[in-house]
């Protein structure tokens, strides 16, 4: 979320697709952006040629001005043939929040792993508002009661970027080799930025679709939330890059689902692993004394944060907490007050 760094990375681009427009970045890959109503304000989509149709990765959040675009996109850049598979991968509503409408559009099935298509059902099940789980674990974490309310309202806009998901789907899993258009593309599973996002990785055109997990520009929002409060996805995520960096070639062409497109994945990778190292070591010296997530929001983050940003900022620095108290650098004290606060480790 936080962190603009400068790897040694090389973009095979300057400019992106103009609204409604394609451009083609690898042999058998279109790419499109589409816009989000948040301070990032795009996504990048792709449009794989599949034989006699096309397989979109990935569908852009619910708009009337992404539903637009789309239909412009199919009129003009599809050469009268179908979608045949909508990918997504995963459930964060930029990626899954039209899936919905473009599988009933096409009458096609979508393709996702299991994770990440269980928890876009449970997110948009009408009947289900866990406001209350939401508002307690922002008041363990130090917020007061009008600041905890950020989490209801995040869970709510979370129903407004994905009205539907599809009740049924293909199962995509680690490992997994899918034919797209007569070329093999092999899932290779991320966690900590979400539970099993899956990115599609081309050995035969050396193009890597990696969704979150890897971005040029920022790091990957990395958060503990509310559903599962102990967790430690930053571990998964370092253990993810580790695993990503030796399964595809440091000379891959990187298509992240934002910023541009890239080639310097193993540099990139070894970038993100020490800024999260760094931010590590800037807590650990903030924790003289016990300090609450929420008091540590201005030493991971030294820029204003919006509403929107507030609710990603405050997982992200528990995702920090509970890893360096998994590694016995921090001791975690629950107070008479009901919040967690962490204090360095003796020794």
């Amino acid at each position: 979320m936080d962190g603009s760094l400068t790897p040694p990375l090389h973009f095979p681009v300057a400019t992106p697709p103009e609204a409604g427009e394609t451009l083609r970045i690898a042999p058998g890959v279109g790419w499109l952006r589409m816009p989000l109503p948040f301070a990032l304000d795009h996504i990048n989509l792709w449009l794989l040629e599949d034989g006699p149709g096309w397989t979109i990765v990935d569908s852009g959040y619910a708009l009337p001005e992404t539903t637009a675009r789309w239909e412009r996109i199919f009129a003009d850049r599809l050469g009268g043939l179908p979608v045949t598979r909508i990918i997504v991968t995963h459930h964060h509503p930029d990626h899954i929040g039209l899936a919905g409408w473009l599988a009933e559009r096409w009458q096609a099935p979508l393709w996702t792993t299991e994770k990440e298509w269980l928890f876009a059902r449970l997110m948009t099940r009408s009947g289900d508002d866990p406001a209350e789980l939401r508002r307690g674990f922002a008041r363990r974490a130090g917020l007061d009661e009008a600041a905890s309310e950020l989490f209801a309202e995040h869970h709510r806009g979370y129903r407004r970027g994905v009205p539907s998901v599809p009740a049924s789907f293909e199962r995509l899993a680690d490992g997994l080799v899918v034919e797209i258009g007569g070329r093999e593309w092999r899932v290779i599973v991320g966690e900590g930025h979400s539970p099993e996002l899956a990115c599609l990785y081309c050995a035969e055109t050396g193009v890597l679709i990696a969704g979150d997990q890897v971005l040029p520009k920022i790091s990957p929002n990395v958060s503990v939330q509310a559903h599962e409060p102990n967790s430690d996805p930053l571990l998964r995520f370092l253990h993810s890059l580790n695993r990503l960096r030796g399964a595809v070639p440091a000379e891959t062409l990187v298509l992240p689902s934002h910023n541009l497109p890239f080639f310097g994945l193993h540099g990139r990778i070894d970038d993100l692993t020490a800024h999260h190292r760094a931010r590590c070591a800037e807590i650990i010296a903030s924790c003289g004394c016990p300090q609450s997530a929420m008091q540590l929001l201005p030493v991971l983050f030294r820029r204003p944060l919006d509403r929107h940003q507030m609710a990603f900022a405050l997982g992200e620095a528990l995702a920090h907490l509970h890893y360096l108290t998994g590694q016995g650098a921090l001791v975690r004290l629950l107070g008479g007050d009901g919040v967690d606060r962490f204090i360095r480790a003796v020794g």
